[in-house]
């Protein structure tokens, strides 16, 4: 599907939540040139790899699962030639995402306002770690800060941290929603915009039900296994006389008298 095709995007992020924002369109038509520091190896990712891939390797799994069908230059924007070929780049973007810490967009003369400025019909798209802090952020600490980790797991256990890099594909996913807007506004008005997201901010709006429990009831949700907090028998687990597990998943009465229905059937 090329709903996207002819899409500039520049993208500028490492790791997981930006790059997927990046792979979002480059899977949907876009251009997509991603821009990997030089001088330090690349993204990040490209070693964080299992222990069954080969070390030679100059990517990984991990790397793979949001990097496909992306145009790839290797530069440090600390050389005057390369920084060159980066806002050339940008200059015929539609889309620019970055991942920067703070003060380095400013320092490399990408803040949101001077290439708003010199490129009124782009869109800036920005991920930051936390709203006001300078603080470098990883999945893993957003899970453990907002409750994610004091919520996963069985009670009486200690905090667990999800298998996945969650907040990160959260604040993707919302990112991807934040550009899609500018993308309907500036079809309106021709004029770009900048849109940004925190992984702080993504992981407290996703807490939903858990966080609109204690705003109503002043009640803190704790770790429940797979158990649902309001209703059963949802998300419990039994093991079959076969050795095989069954999960039950009733959201109403009236599936939970079918299910009794069907177990005395057998």
């Amino acid at each position: 599907m090329d709903i996207f095709k002819g899409l500039r995007v520049v993208e500028l992020a490492n790791v997981l939540a930006g790059p997927a924002v990046g792979m979002f369109f480059a899977e949907l038509g876009a251009e997509v040139v991603k821009i990997e520091n030089k001088s330090t190896g690349g993204d990040l990712t490209r070693k964080w790899k299992l222990p069954v891939e080969q070390k030679e390797s100059t990517t990984s799994s991990y790397y793979h699962s949001v990097n496909w069908n992306k145009e790839i230059l290797f530069l440090d924007l600390k050389e005057a030639a390369d920084y060159a070929v980066a806002i050339e780049k940008i200059s015929t973007a539609d889309l620019l995402i970055t991942n920067f810490k703070s003060g380095d967009a400013e320092k490399f003369g990408m803040g949101s306002s001077v290439l708003l400025s010199r490129y009124p019909s782009l869109i800036v798209a920005a991920i930051t770690g936390f709203d006001d802090q300078d603080r470098v952020a990883y999945d893993a600490i957003l899970q453990a800060e907002t409750g994610f980790m004091s919520l996963n797991g069985n009670p009486g256990d200690k905090p667990l941290k999800m298998p996945v890099a969650l907040i990160d594909l959260l604040a993707a996913h919302q990112l991807k929603e934040g550009i899609l807007i500018a993308l309907l506004q500036r079809a309106k008005t021709g004029k770009g915009c900048k849109v940004t997201v925190s992984l702080y901010r993504s992981a407290i709006s996703s807490l939903a039900n858990q966080a609109s429990a204690y705003l109503n009831t002043n009640s803190v949700p704790m770790a429940s296994g797979s158990l649902h907090p309001t209703i059963a028998p949802y998300g419990e687990m039994f093991r079959c006389a076969d050795g095989q597990w069954v999960l039950l998943a009733v959201g109403t009465d009236q599936q939970f008298l079918r299910l009794v229905d069907i177990f005395k059937c057998n």
